[in-house]
């Protein structure tokens, strides 16, 4: 597998594992729509620590997992050793045999360079191949993005330079798709709010975990204030209660490759 990207590197596995479990709990619904088959061939595109690999495999499908992130290829390891795992990169893999389908949850939004992603996936199908994914979609986290942007200007830092986010509409992703020769049978856009484990530090958790890219060239300090002042403004609309939630919105996809 190649190893080449823009997607975070470094994660925490310890964080994703314990405090956000909503990743792959919510992907479990994404399950149903692939529908896996006992001797089907399957790849996990972007696995993380391999708990939907794991599922996957519990139907007597032979699924392979892969992730960016060696951390997270080594976590998935120890947790499923019986489990194959390797390190790849979701805009630029090649597998040695194609597969029946492909499988990515909460994945593909990290991934700017769309064309390359799709490219890649194409080829790693059997023709009449299924790709079955879902991922943040047009106006995701609006509210914490637009909350991000707005602090870290305040500092005369550029967050779109920083930005490592790709959001699409149905309309923008069905058509890369068809351009590569896949047919898009399903696509659906919509609100998933989220529920932040952890109470009152559950937006401080997600930031550090998933939005890490706006904060690397800032000190500790700087990094408490901005994520103080993020806070601040989200409150009225986001916090409730004692817990916060993210204001997820997601498309998901099926598509045939022809």
């Amino acid at each position: 597998m190649n190893n080449l990207s823009l997607l975070p590197n470094n994660w925490d596995t310890d964080l994703y594992e314990n405090k956000h479990a909503f990743v792959w709990e919510y992907g479990q619904d994404l399950l149903k729509l692939l529908d896996p088959k006992p001797g089907e061939t399957i790849l996990d595109l972007g696995c993380g620590t391999g708990q939907l690999t794991a599922k996957i495999a519990q139907v007597g499908s032979e699924v392979t997992g892969i992730d960016h992130a060696p951390s997270m290829i080594e976590k998935a390891r120890q947790n499923y050793p019986h489990l194959s795992f390797d390190i790849g990169d979701a805009s630029n893999f090649r597998i040695n045999q194609p597969v029946d389908a492909v499988f990515s949850n909460a994945v593909l939004h990290w991934i700017k360079e769309a064309d390359e992603a799709i490219a890649s996936i194409y080829q790693a199908l059997k023709p009449g191949g299924r790709f079955v994914a879902e991922f943040g979609g047009k106006g995701n986290i609006q509210a914490i993005a637009q909350a991000l942007d707005s602090a870290l200007e305040a500092k005369n830092i550029s967050a779109q330079a920083l930005n490592p986010w790709y959001f699409p509409s149905i309309g923008e992703y069905a058509t890369l798709l068809e351009q590569q020769g896949f047919d898009v049978t399903y696509a659906a856009l919509y609100d998933r709010p989220t529920l932040l484990s952890e109470g009152e530090a559950g937006m401080t958790n997600w930031i550090k975990m998933f939005a890490d890219a706006f904060f690397i060239a800032l000190s500790t300090d700087q990094q408490i204030q901005i994520i103080r002042t993020v806070e601040e403004h989200l409150k009225p609309i986001l916090y409730q209660q004692g817990n916060w939630t993210a204001d997820y919105r997601r498309i998901c996809i099926v598509a045939i490759k022809l």
